[in-house]
C-alpha cells in the first residue's frame, strides 16, 4: 500500500497502540509543542488584528472530513450572468504568525501537519490551527479571500487575492453534504431546501473536472481505508470517495492554478512541480492492467485510463494503488526573477502552486503572501523573500519525513491486520521485479504483489523469476507487527 492511501481507525488494538509509539521513538517524530510555542501562539491570538475588508455578508460554508477541527478554507459560490463568482476563504495564519517568532520557527522546524492512524502531529499549536486561525462556524476570522471568476464552461477567468474578515455559517462533512445533495435530487428540490453554494459546487465542481480533462490532467481516486476491530481482531474496510470530495478539491486545484499564474506573471514565488511520467513506468502499467484483466486499448493514454476506473472493484483498487508509482519525483520550485525550468506539474496539466490549507503546510503560508502583495501592487515582504531560496529544501524534507512516517503506519497497519492470516492463500499480481535479480538464474526473486481482495501491495519472493503484470497464486508467509512486515510468496499461476 503506497503511503498516499488514507487509513482511518475507527478502533485500535494494543499492538496498534504499540507500533504507532515506536514509530514516533524511531524517526524522532516532533513532539508536544514547548511552553515557549505554546505562549508565544496564545499571546498572537491576543494580539491579532483583524484586516479592514469585511466580508462577513458572504455566508460561506467549510466541507471537510467528519470530526476535523483544522479548518483552511471556506467557500461561497454565486451565479454571475452565465457564470460563477467563487469566493475561497484560506486561513490567513501569518496574522497571528509573525517572521522569527517561536511558532515561525517551530512550523519550520516540522514543514507540515503529519497524519498517522487515527493520530495527527500538527504544524501549528492547536490553539491556532484548530481554534483562533481555524474557519470554524459562526466565527469572525481574519483569511486570504480569493474571488475566482469562472465562466459558463467553468473555465476561471481571473483569479484575485486580498485579506479580509469573513464568517463562516455552516460545517459539514463530506457525508453529510453528499448525503443532503443526493436526498435534495430524490425530492426534486435542491435549490429550495440546501444552501446556494452546495447547490453550485456540484455544477462548478463537475465543469472543473471537465476542465481537468480537456488539459490533460488526471487526479487518481485514491480510496480510502478504515480500520475497524472486532471479536479481538482487526479488518480493513475500503470507503470510496464521494464525489463532493472531488468537487470539493476542484475548488482548491483552481485557486492554486490561479495563484501559480499570478506568480509566474509577477516573477516570483513558489511552485508545486511534477515532471512528466516516465514512459517506462507507463509501459509497466500496462502490464499490470493486463495481469489484473483490466482492458487498457493501445489508443488509450493514462489519465483518460485513470478516468476510467471504478475504484468500487477490488481489481481497479489495485490498479490505482500501482499507478502512483508513475508520479514520482514531485517538488516545489522557488523563484525571483527568472522563472524555473522545470515549473509545472503534469498531473494538474498547468502551472500550480500549494495556498489553500496553511494550517497544515508551511509553504501555502508563504506563497499566500506573494500572491496578495502580487495583487496589491505592493512589493512581497522581504521575510518572504529571503525564505524563498531555502523554502523547496526544507519542505522537500518534510515531505520525505512524512512520506516516511505514511509508509510505516501504513506497513504497521496491515501487519496487524493480517496477523491472524498467515499461511491463506491468495490471488494478486506482480507489480515490479528487482532490476537487478531480473536476469538471474538462481533464487530467491524478489517483487511486489498487489493483492486485490484485501487491498494489500507488499514483498513477494519466489524461488523461481517473478512473472511480471501476470496473475499470481500467493500465500501469506509472515505479518509481524512488531517489525512492520507483511510477506508473501509466490506459489503458481493464479
Amino acid at each position: 500500500m503506497p503511503s498516499n492511501v488514507v487509513v482511518r481507525v475507527k478502533a485500535s488494538t494494543p499492538a496498534l497502540a504499540q507500533g504507532l509509539v515506536a514509530i514516533g521513538k524511531e524517526l524522532e517524530l516532533p513532539g508536544e509543542f514547548t511552553p515557549e510555542v505554546v505562549a508565544a501562539a496564545e499571546q498572537a491570538v491576543a494580539a491579532v488584528t483583524l484586516p479592514d475588508r469585511d466580508a462577513t455578508d458572504l455566508p460561506f460554508l467549510t466541507i471537510d472530513p467528519e470530526g476535523s477541527m483544522d479548518l483552511d478554507q471556506a467557500v461561497h459560490i454565486a451565479r454571475e450572468g452565465d457564470g460563477f463568482v467563487v469566493h475561497y476563504a484560506i486561513a490567513d495564519v501569518a496574522a497571528f504568525v509573525r517572521p522569527g517568532d517561536p511558532v515561525d520557527l517551530e512550523a519550520n522546524r516540522r514543514g507540515e501537519t503529519l497524519y498517522g492512524a487515527g493520530s495527527r502531529i500538527p504544524l501549528h499549536p492547536p490553539v491556532l490551527s484548530e481554534g483562533a486561525a481555524s474557519l470554524l462556524p459562526e466565527q469572525v476570522r481574519p483569511a486570504l479571500l480569493w474571488t475566482l471568476q469562472v465562466d459558463a464552461s467553468g473555465a476561471c477567468t481571473g483569479a484575485h487575492v486580498e485579506r479580509a474578515r469573513v464568517r463562516s455559517t455552516a460545517r459539514w462533512s463530506y457525508a453529510e453534504a453528499q448525503q443532503a445533495l443526493d436526498g435534495a435530487d430524490d425530492t426534486g428540490g435542491a435549490g429550495d431546501t440546501l444552501p446556494e453554494t452546495l447547490v453550485l459546487l456540484r455544477e462548478v465542481g463537475r465543469l472543473r473536472e471537465q476542465q481537468e480533462i480537456d488539459r490533460g490532467g488526471v487526479s487518481l481516486p485514491l480510496p480510502e481505508q478504515e480500520l475497524e476491530a472486532s471479536d479481538g481482531s482487526c479488518h480493513l474496510v475500503f470507503r470510496e470517495q464521494l464525489p463532493v470530495e472531488g468537487w470539493n478539491a476542484q475548488i482548491s486545484l483552481m485557486t492554486g492554478i490561479g495563484a501559480a499564474t499570478l506568480m509566474v506573471e509577477g516573477r516570483i514565488g513558489l511552485l508545486r512541480t511534477l515532471p512528466p511520467a516516465d514512459p517506462r513506468d507507463v509501459a509497466r502499467l500496462r502490464r499490470v492492467a493486463r495481469g489484473l484483466g483490466i482492458d487498457w486499448p493501445k489508443d488509450v493514454d493514462y489519465p483518460a485510463f485513470i478516468r476510467s476506473l471504478d475504484p468500487s472493484r477490488s481489481e481497479h483498487q489495485a490498479m490505482v494503488v500501482a499507478s502512483t508509482r508513475v508520479l514520482r519525483g514531485s517538488g516545489y520550485a522557488a523563484f525571483d526573477g527568472e522563472l524555473p525550468e522545470q515549473r509545472a506539474h503534469s498531473a494538474i496539466a498547468a502551472d500550480y502552486a500549494h495556498v489553500t490549507a496553511p494550517l497544515r503546510r508551511l509553504g501555502d503560508r508563504y506563497a499566500g503572501e506573494v500572491c496578495v502583495a502580487l495583487c496589491a501592487g505592493e512589493p512581497v515582504p522581504d521575510w518572504v523573500r529571503e525564505a524563498l531560496p531555502g523554502l523547496p529544501k526544507t519542505l522537500q524534507d518534510s515531505a520525505r519525513r512524512a512520506s516516511t512516517y505514511g509508509r510505516a503506519v501504513l506497513d504497521l497497519v496491515e501487519a496487524v491486520v493480517l496477523v491472524d492470516r498467515v499461511g491463506e492463500e491468495f490471488d494478486g499480481v506482480i507489480t515490479s521485479v528487482r532490476d537487478e535479480e531480473r536476469d538471474r538464474a538462481d533464487g530467491p526473486h524478489r517483487g511486489v504483489v498487489v493483492v486485490g481482495a484485501i487491498g494489500v501491495e507488499a514483498p513477494v519472493t519466489s524461488p523461481q523469476q517473478l512473472p511480471l503484470g501476470e496473475d499470481v497464486r500467493v500465500r501469506l508467509t509472515r505479518a509481524d507487527p512488531a517489525d512492520r512486515a507483511v510477506e508473501f510468496t509466490l506459489e503458481a499461476p493464479a
